[in-house]
């Protein structure tokens, strides 16, 4: 199994790694249900609309799913690849 170090946007310096076939296919679900620009969705759009994008075989009935979409979305947020919005509730967009 690979793995793949990531970052979390609200404990800047701390890396985890995890698998990284997770990672990618997770990562590609949320890019793709993302808008590019404000509005976006919030966490819980993005979660609900995540589970079609994602193969059985890596998320058997959505398994797991609710994790791997938080640990990327902070990811990505450090990474500066999708943004959050200053509302409440909290929304994404790519950036």
């Amino acid at each position: 199994m690979t793995k793949i170090e990531i970052e979390n946007v609200n404990h800047p310096g701390k890396v985890e790694r995890v698998d990284a076939a997770m990672y990618e296919t997770m990562k590609q679900a949320i890019l793709t249900v993302l808008p590019a620009k404000a509005p976006g969705l919030t966490v819980g759009e993005v979660q609900s609309a995540v589970p079609a994008h994602l193969p059985e075989e890596l998320y058997p009935g959505g398994a797991k799913a609710g994790w791997w979409m938080k640990a990327v979305q902070l990811d990505l947020e450090a990474k500066g690849v999708i943004e959050r919005e200053k509302t409440k509730p909290l929304r994404l967009h790519r950036a």
